[in-house]
């Protein structure tokens, strides 16, 4: 058996800042965004379906985003979802089309999101933590049973950490960046 695979354990790392930048696209600041609405779930069909699955989504201006609905009888049980999704969010129905307004967040508000940013940026390091943890563990197994030597197992072990470090490194730029969006007024 060759080298360990670490190219594995650097994708999960990625995948763990992607999921960061995902969870702060949900994340209200005072801009109007499409990612805003992107986790509601309306009742539909007899289902759950996301809101993107029954409405188009776009944002107009910097304090409004526009939900069109396709079907004209699913209008209310989006209208309701959006109040339901704890966002703070009060639709104005207008046909088969709802305007959302986006309400000036207060400053009490604004530090509450970025502590939950903050909160969402340390999940993600310790998922990459976690990742790097179960690589250093793979490299001392090869090592201990002979497929790497000592060497091979100190050097993957320093690409890993490399690999931990820029990862670390994305996940707190991403949370910089976003704790500037939040607290911009």
């Amino acid at each position: 058996m060759s080298k360990p695979d670490l190219a594995k354990f650097k994708d999960r790392m990625s995948k763990a800042v992607d999921a960061l930048k995902e969870e702060f696209a949900g994340l209200r600041t005072g801009r109007a965004s499409a990612g805003l609405l992107e986790p509601v779930m309306v009742e539909a069909y007899g289902s759950t379906m996301p809101l993107t699955g029954v409405a188009a989504i776009s944002v107009p201006e910097p304090r409004m985003i526009t939900v069109s609905v396709w079907d004209k009888g699913l209008t209310v049980a989006v209208e309701k979802a959006i109040r339901n999704a704890g966002l703070g969010l009060n639709p104005i129905v207008d046909g088969q089309t709802l305007r959302v307004p986006i309400p000036a967040l207060t400053e009490d508000r604004r530090k509450e999101l970025a502590k939950l940013a903050g909160k969402y940026a340390e999940q993600q390091r310790i998922a990459v933590r976690n990742v790097r943890r179960d690589a250093m563990e793979e490299l001392k197994k090869l090592e201990k049973d002979g497929i790497i030597s000592q060497d091979e197992q100190k050097r993957g072990g320093e690409e890993v950490q490399g690999f931990t470090d820029q990862a670390i490194k994305r996940i707190d730029d991403a949370l910089k960046i976003k704790e500037q969006e939040i607290m911009q007024v």
